[in-house]
């Protein structure tokens, strides 16, 4: 397949979607302040970005409400209270998780909500529930996408049946999500190659979500943005779960449409992310996560050891390598 754009021109079919809260809230438990949270809006939409991820449709019968801030549940009144109608070009969206969302009743019909764009997550052993959140989604008026999480860890017939299921399904678009941080350039590039051909064989879009444990969330990215994918996740200092995502600021830097405009992003990040981090929000590279990643493990053992302050980084690699 061949590479699709350079390093001199724009794309014009590229869309940058922020997902700060939504996997940066599995940092502080979605315990974001109002204030943090309506100067993201504004900044993302001040930045050019083209989607706004406010976090997850996830179950209250399922979660403790009172152990989680209101961004894991993205309630229709709760996003309201930021964006009213959204009056904007950037679209709203929230990832609901198979197997921890009340989806058939949690996400109403699109002609009564502010969002847009509903992100359906699954692991590839979830394919058929997955397929069938899809549905409903679609059905109820929504852009949708299907989010196949640790494909690092997946057999690769697994893969093309999944590609396959979701290639017949009514999802717009299909993400390559890197959950452990574990894969290379090289990797991506297949990678890519194989959703791309899904994509033209069913007329669907490719994302990629990617993690940072070896210090390549940025290079994966550009490198998947290379064979031709087209919606592209960052995070703003890339905060995210474990190792964190691909920096926002990298990416707009990156990019040469000139609709995106890295200033309001570097504002935002000296007035919000710098006093989130002082606050004892932890999440970024680290030898923990550079470890997991490598061996192509959950990093839930890496963001325990890190919890725990622990530098014996000899004995983490040695107790990872017996698991």
């Amino acid at each position: 397949m061949a590479q699709k754009g350079d390093l001199m021109t724009a794309r014009s079919d590229i869309r940058v979607l922020d997902a700060t809260i939504r996997d940066g809230g599995l940092v502080n438990n979605f315990m974001f302040s109002d204030e943090f949270i309506n100067a993201l809006y504004r900044t993302n939409v001040k930045a050019g970005i083209d989607y706004m991820e406010f976090g997850y449709k996830a179950s209250k019968e399922m979660f403790d409400v009172n152990k989680f801030g209101k961004w894991k549940f993205c309630s229709e009144e709760d996003i309201r209270a930021v964006v009213g109608d959204n009056n904007s070009d950037m679209k709203i969206s929230v990832m609901a998780d198979v197997g921890r969302c009340d989806y058939k009743t949690d996400i109403i019909d699109k002609k009564d909500s502010v969002i847009d764009m509903v992100r359906v997550a699954t692991y590839v052993h979830q394919m058929p529930s997955a397929i069938h959140m899809i549905e409903d989604a679609k059905e109820k008026g929504y852009e949708v996408t299907c989010n196949i999480m640790a494909i690092s860890n997946a057999r690769e017939s697994d893969m093309e049946q999944a590609l396959e299921m979701v290639g017949q399904s009514s999802a717009d678009g299909i993400y390559i999500v890197d959950s452990y941080g574990a894969l290379y350039p090289e990797q991506i590039r297949s990678l890519a190659d194989k959703y791309m051909e899904t994509a033209e064989k069913y007329g669907k879009f490719i994302g990629i979500h990617a993690h940072n444990n070896q210090q390549l969330a940025f290079a994966n990215t550009i490198e998947a943005t290379a064979r031709g994918v087209s919606f592209l996740d960052a995070t703003m200092m890339s905060m995210g779960r474990g190792a964190g995502n691909c920096a926002m600021e990298l990416l707009i830097g990156f990019l040469k449409n000139p609709k995106y405009n890295i200033f309001p992003v570097l504002k935002f990040i000296e007035n919000q992310m710098l006093p989130l981090k002082e606050s004892g929000a932890v999440w970024g590279y680290d030898i923990p996560y550079l470890l997991t990643g490598r061996l192509n493990q959950h990093p839930s053992a890496a963001i325990d050891y890190t919890k725990e302050a622990r530098t014996d980084y000899a004995d983490f690699y040695t107790d990872l390598l017996d698991k």
